[in-house]
């Protein structure tokens, strides 16, 4: 395989050859097919699949960010995706950069919180110098446990004037990244709506408790691979390392390439990870391909 071919892959893959996304259906399609993507494009970037990428069918030109507010193309896309929030198609979750909306699939969501996510959801956060958790994050998780879900405009409301958008987001960062909540929705005037998760996504949060993290990790890691056809062992390390040890996603990876799910392709003289070309035909034919 050449470096062109790969990236030629990656573009059908990742609907970056002008099929863009312009419809629910599509854009349910796009999610269940590649597993995960980011909203936008980051810095440095990442070998993943974006939303925006998608929606406009192309790589070129594509607003970060920083620079969404001035694309009218990022609020068509913006709203498409809210609308996979609300019917529980897709999942939000604060795991690279709050601000850079990572999406993830229905179908793949349990397997991100059994990496992340709490085994006792429903036991209140608490406060304390070895918590991971501020004494205002445990409040917000109160308030929207109690009257979620809610909007961030009236969590603030509730939690008093003296607590500054800064500080809220923060706390609810905190909460976010642990999936302790989501964003469910999105409103022009009161902005984001937060609902603790458990709530929100019973049967995906029972199902991500019940998960072990290595086997969690190995089915995320073939999923992974479907998606970007082939990765570097160190590019596949990088992303997983953001959820869990390193050393776990070596044995992970060592256990999937003794059971030859995985092997090495040469890409452009690079050794790169792949599915076992007729594992990967079996993927390819199972939906979801992560079960």
């Amino acid at each position: 395989m050449t470096d062109q071919d790969l990236q030629q892959l990656r573009r059908e893959k990742w609907r970056l050859d002008g099929k863009a996304i312009r419809t629910i259906e599509d854009a349910r399609a796009f999610i269940e097919n590649v597993g995960f993507c980011m909203m936008y494009p980051s810095r440095p970037a990442l070998p993943l699949p974006t939303f925006m990428g998608a929606f406009v069918g192309s790589e070129e030109r594509l607003p970060t960010w920083q620079h969404a507010y001035s694309d009218p193309r990022a609020a068509e896309a913006t709203g498409l995706m809210i609308r996979l929030l609300r019917e529980r198609a897709a999942y939000e979750a604060n795991l690279f950069d709050e601000n850079n909306a990572f999406l993830v699939a229905a179908s793949v969501f349990p397997y991100f919180y059994a990496l992340v996510g709490e085994r006792n959801p429903k036991l209140a956060p608490k406060a304390g110098s070895r918590s991971q958790y501020s004494a205002l994050a445990c409040d917000a998780f109160e308030l929207i446990r109690r009257d979620g879900p809610i909007s961030k405009q009236k969590l603030q409301e509730a939690l008093g004037g003296s607590v500054s958008l800064a500080a809220l987001d923060k706390a609810l960062g905190e909460l976010w990244s642990k999936l302790r909540i989501t964003r469910v929705d999105y409103n022009a005037n009161e902005g984001s709506y937060w609902d603790v998760l458990y709530r929100w996504a019973p049967d995906a949060v029972k199902e991500g408790v019940g998960l072990s993290v290595p086997e969690a990790l190995t089915a995320l890691i073939s999923k992974y691979l479907d998606c970007a056809i082939a990765v570097e062992p160190g590019e596949l390390e990088a992303f997983f390392g953001n959820f869990v040890a390193r050393s776990k996603v070596k044995d992970a990876v060592n256990a999937l390439l003794a059971a030859r799910e995985l092997s090495f392709v040469h890409v452009g003289g690079k050794s790169m990870l792949q599915i076992t070309p007729a594992k990967a035909a079996f993927v390819s034919a199972a939906r979801p391909a992560v079960r």
